[in-house]
């Protein structure tokens, strides 16, 4: 725990004007992010004495070991720089927004030459429009179903478009009359566009133009006499009323709005997003996250902001949001929305009228979504507490093991044998940080073995790291004493394949591969695993990262030197924590391995070929039959097939004269392979392992 005042900057080093600053940890990592109008004055409230602190920013200056900051012009540049720095830099104590939920959206994808309505999830798409977010996909799905009948846009996926355009009859939603089928020419390009324009109109919230010119439509077509045709029209116009009721109208004068609602309490807040368009409510959202730092309502205001508009332009800003509590300042902030919409954005607290009723009902849903999300985690925040205090004091800790890596060995039968590593940070997982390996060093199964040279190649990264930075002052000669594979010989998998100059960035705060020690490692197994850990670190002159072990078969955790277990309670938050590591490190050993076994297993001589893609094989595949065939092809009958030139062929038929057994004699002078004998290799070269059974069956052996 480092003391702020060690590295509090003298108070003429800070400038008094706008800008962001970033508090690191000892290791260079950006762990928090913020702005201010004033630097100096903001900075001086850190160093204070720790007493009148609030505990989370107590928390937060202990671990930081410097601070550094950057000088802008205005506020509103102070609050684009913090944005973008969180958003890179993802700092442990910035209040995140998380969604409990990937909501969906309905998408029309105007970026295609026929646009396709759809559902969408994840990240939006350029040249895509997006109306929502929806509670449900069903929802979508409802809606557009109602809509199709007065605005029949495609639908289908891009292989049922190219499949009925090829056989010239359409799907059966282009017989019912749902699908203008522009995938058989009944309409055209233009005019396919020009539907999916009205509907996006019509969805956006422009209802009464399409009504109204529907109804004129079907009082001509009565007074014509086309009943028919007017009896379809009514259909049409109650169909687009059906659908309208699905949307309620909430605001008045077709209000275009997102209402913004907080509730929070000590340690957590749920933020919860009405969007109202055309008066009604076309979507809604929530977040939520942990109070990290001492925050007031309006920061959290500020920060689902930059969430919610950071990557949104032109008319997904709304010209008015209503919030519970304004950012301080708000000028900046309304400065940012407006122009990233082009135009004036109001910012405001509603105070009377339907937009204060409204906001009420949001306020509810905020405070339902943040008792459902008590509910379901349990208290987590206080669990994970719990659980990183019971581990700490069973293994006789100085402090809670704040990070944890885990590691486990996965092979069949003892091929393919690869490792993982995952990270727990705070007892939630660390994805990002996660690494696999392959075992290179020897061959066969031996776990013990294994274990010990992944131990050996994650530290031996880390300490190349902390001897390049100049900080590894404890076991400089460490290298030169241990048996093990040289760096340049103990290759990582393509997760971290890249030299150490390339895959260890400089200290700019961004995640590095292993630049950052644990303060716990986990392996999956007993005495023999946590002793091949402990022998690897002291190798290495590594004395101050804690090993433990956690058996499958009566959930022990062993530590090094010691003959009897460590005997948690079933019940225990520490036990259950370390059980989730384990099993993590398990799932993403095993996904792994199953992705090398499945890769080997459908190996074929046209592998060995460099350069030549999934494409240019299927094509060969597809001109010659199989890989028979292909052998027995001259150089010039494989140039015939598009997109492989002659000296792509050469390669070919010398690759495939290699994989035969015995070896064919190959004509030099036209390039043909002598040979019509040899057995059809598609299925693998020869060579590869024989298997019996699928690979389900064998499962049971995978460890």
């Amino acid at each position: 725990m480092a003391d702020p005042s060690s590295y509090r900057p003298k108070p003429g080093q800070i400038p008094d004007s706008p800008g962001v600053y970033r508090f690191r940890d000892e290791h260079r990592r950006v762990i928090y992010v913020g702005k201010a109008k004033s630097l100096r004055q903001r900075l001086a409230n850190y160093f204070q004495d720790l007493s009148g602190l609030h505990p989370r920013t107590r928390t937060m200056v202990t671990t930081a070991a410097s601070v550094e900051w950057t000088v802008v012009s205005t506020e509103v540049e102070a609050l684009q720089l913090e944005y973008s720095w969180i958003k890179e830099y993802d700092p442990r104590f910035n209040v995140k927004y998380r969604d409990d939920k990937s909501y969906p959206y309905l998408a029309v994808t105007m970026n295609e030459e026929f646009p396709r309505v759809q559902v969408m999830r994840g990240h939006k798409k350029k040249g895509v429009r997006y109306f929502g977010p929806y509670a449900h996909a069903w929802a979508i799905r409802d809606t557009v179903d109602l809509l199709l009948r007065v605005f029949p846009v495609r639908t289908c996926s891009a292989g049922v478009f190219k499949n009925a355009a090829r056989t010239g009859r359409p799907c059966l939603l282009g017989y019912i009359g749902k699908c203008s089928a522009p995938c058989v020419g009944r309409v055209s390009a233009e005019e396919h566009r020009e539907l999916a324009e009205e509907f996006c109109d019509f969805m956006a919230g422009r209802t009464g133009t399409y009504l109204r010119r529907l109804e004129k439509q079907m009082a001509d077509a009565a007074e014509e006499m086309e009943y028919e045709r007017a009896a379809r029209l009514r259909d049409d116009i109650e169909a687009l009323k059906k659908a309208m009721e699905k949307n309620a109208v909430v605001l008045a004068d077709a209000t275009d709005a997102d209402l913004i609602a907080v509730a929070e309490d000590e340690l957590e807040a749920a933020v919860q997003i009405f969007h109202v368009r055309g008066g009604r409510v076309r979507g809604q959202r929530g977040w939520v996250t942990d109070k990290v730092e001492d925050v007031t309502t309006g920061a959290l205001v500020e920060h689902a902001l930059q969430q919610l508009y950071g990557e949104e332009r032109g008319d997904s800003v709304p010209k008015e949001v209503l919030v519970p509590a304004l950012p301080e300042p708000v000028e900046p902030v309304q400065e940012w929305l407006t122009e990233r919409r082009g135009s004036n954005v109001s910012l405001r607290i509603p105070q009377r009228g339907d937009k204060k009723a409204l906001m009420e009902t949001v306020e509810r849903n905020a405070q339902q979504a943040l008792v459902l999300h008590k509910t379901r985690r349990a208290s987590d925040l206080t669990t994970r507490s719990r659980a990183l205090e019971e581990i700490a004091e069973a293994l006789d800790l100085d402090s809670a093991p704040l990070r944890i890596e885990c590691y486990d060995i996965s092979h069949l039968q003892g091929d393919d044998v690869v490792a993982s590593m995952v990270v727990f940070e705070d007892g939630l997982q660390r994805k990002s940080e996660y690494r696999r390996f392959q075992i290179k060093g020897f061959e066969g199964q031996d776990d013990v073995r294994s274990m010990h040279e992944v131990i050996t190649r994650r530290f031996r990264r880390y300490i190349a790291e902390k001897e390049r930075t100049g900080e590894w002052t404890d076991g400089e000669n460490a290298l030169a004493d241990t048996t093990a594979t040289p760096l340049a010989d103990a290759p990582l998998t393509d997760a971290a394949e890249a030299p150490l100059t390339s895959s260890l960035k400089d200290d700019d705060g961004r995640p590095k591969r292993f630049a950052y020690p644990p303060q716990l490692v986990v392996v999956d197994g007993g005495q023999p695993q946590v002793a091949a850990a402990k022998r690897a670190l002291d190798e290495l002159g590594i004395d101050d990262i804690a090993v433990c072990g956690l058996a499958k078969r009566l959930e022990e955790v062993w530590v090094p030197d010691d003959d009897d277990p460590v005997v948690l309670p079933r019940s225990s938050e520490g036990l259950y924590l370390l059980q989730r590591v384990r099993d993590e490190a398990h799932r993403f050993a095993i996904t792994y391995q199953r992705t090398k076994r499945a890769k080997r297993f459908r190996a074929g001589p046209l592998d060995e070929v460099p350069g030549l893609g999934e494409t240019r094989k299927q094509a060969l595949i597809k001109h010659f039959g199989s890989v028979k065939r292909l052998r027995a092809a001259t150089i010039e009958q494989i140039c015939e097939v598009p997109g492989i030139g002659r000296k792509t062929a050469e390669t070919i038929a010398v690759a495939l004269a290699r994989a035969a057994s015995p070896a064919p004699a190959v004509n030099t002078a036209t390039g043909e392979i002598i040979d019509d004998e040899e057995p059809d290799t598609t299925a693998g070269s020869p060579g590869d392992p024989v298997t019996t059974g699928a690979p389900e069956e064998r499962r049971g052996q995978e460890t």
